[in-house]
């Protein structure tokens, strides 16, 4: 009973699809007509991401201590955490290239994706905007999120001046995070409406990419969860780093299974680092931080969405311009993502500002998205607890103590 409530709006999710995919072959094109349900739900996500997503990121620095010992943790923290979401979305690109993604469907036609000037003003442009109203555009992802950043330094910096301010970003996290779910509500009515006027307008064929992405994403994460996070346990603490990470992991996964959050796994994660020799002073900045930080999981999904949609929109996911960027993307998303059920949304939509893709790519990225959430919850979640071993590691510059 604790999975299917837990799983509960995820399951609504794809029972909508599903319905909406059957409406689709039966009704063919004639299903048009109930489109604009799918526009309407799309369009409240859009106006609800950017609040979220600036409450969010300004709440997550402000909230931060100051102090040379936690600096200099933070600062291992960072490049562990940089470290270990570059390889699984490297690894994830390699995987991508052994069995590639086709392209199965065009959603839409003659759509111009070059962005004009050179690579100083696409830098600029990407980074910043030239006036303020023009942060709140969903187009504008990046600087949005580069200014919510600074936003939550300076009330960091403010001390006891800035408590107010950092009870009001708090504050707007939790109403913000609320709205969300609300909006969530109607995602089965809203997706079932799309994926309705998809299939009907486009074919069955659809569910070919999907059905691709899912198995290399499964199959992948799998493995990377087995081997991967063994391999960061032996370089924490050799063989017996091994065994006691896996001995001590099993709660936090049955949890982040059973919660589907990696908010919620922060407690039997806590509790879990400290029996696999973190100190108290380590674990208790890495696992918090962790759950709204890293995540192994939305890396590897990152990079596959993004090359379904380049497969869709008949781009190639090769060359070295694309790879680095596709990293680049995969870092922001991967820190943007909140540790809640749905939270890649917001990612999602920073794939599309970067690439230019148009409102056309979204729900295929929400789709794959909420598809493998489950993996994603425990390799995001658990992956905070192989990081604290690494972050351990290399504080001391000796492999950890472990019994």
């Amino acid at each position: 009973m604790g999975f299917l409530k837990t799983y509960s709006s995820m399951f609504w999710l794809l029972a909508g699809i599903i319905a909406g995919s059957i409406a689709g072959l039966i009704f063919g094109g004639h299903i048009a007509v109930i489109k604009p349900l799918g526009d309407i739900f799309l369009n409240l996500l859009f106006t609800a991401i950017i609040p979220l997503v600036f409450f969010a990121i300004s709440d997550a620095i402000a909230n931060i201590e100051a102090g040379h010992k936690l600096g200099r943790i933070l600062g291992v923290m960072s490049l562990v955490f940089l470290g270990t979401i570059l390889v699984a979305a490297f690894l994830t690109i390699v995987a991508v290239w052994i069995f590639p993604i086709h392209q199965q469907v065009t959603l839409v036609k003659d759509v111009n994706l070059e962005q004009p000037g050179n690579w100083g003003e696409q830098l600029v442009r990407l980074l910043t905007v030239n006036e303020f109203y023009e942060l709140l555009s969903r187009k504008n992802m990046l600087p949005f999120l580069i200014f919510s950043g600074l936003v939550g330094f300076a009330a960091m910096r403010t001390g006891e001046k800035g408590a107010a301010f950092r009870q009001f970003l708090r504050s707007g996290n939790e109403v913000m995070k609320d709205i969300l779910t609300l909006i969530m509500k109607a995602g089965p009515v809203g997706l079932g409406a799309y994926f309705a006027y998809q299939v009907g307008t486009v074919g069955p064929q659809l569910f070919g990419t999907y059905a691709h992405s899912l198995g290399i994403y499964y199959g992948f994460g799998i493995v990377y969860f087995v081997v991967g996070f063994s391999m960061y346990a032996f370089i924490a603490g050799g063989i017996p780093g091994i065994r006691i990470f896996w001995k001590h992991n099993i709660v936090p996964t049955l949890t982040a299974v059973g919660t589907g959050s990696s908010i919620a796994t922060i407690p039997a994660n806590l509790r879990a680092v400290e029996k696999m020799g973190v100190p108290q002073e380590i674990g208790n900045v890495v696992v918090p931080l962790g759950a709204t930080l890293h995540k192994d999981g939305s890396s590897i999904s990152s990079i596959i969405k993004m090359a379904v949609v380049f497969a869709m929109f008949g781009r190639g996911f090769d060359s070295a311009a694309v790879i680095l960027m596709a990293l680049g993307v995969t870092v922001i998303v991967s820190i943007v993502e909140g540790g809640i059920p749905n939270g890649g949304y917001i990612g999602e939509l920073l794939v599309m500002s970067v690439y230019g893709f148009p409102v056309e790519a979204l729900p295929p990225l929400m789709i794959i998205g909420t598809l493998v959430d489950p993996l994603a919850t425990i390799l995001n979640a658990t992956g905070d607890n192989v990081a604290a071993m690494l972050t351990t590691r290399f504080l001391r510059k000796r492999a950890m103590a472990v019994s």
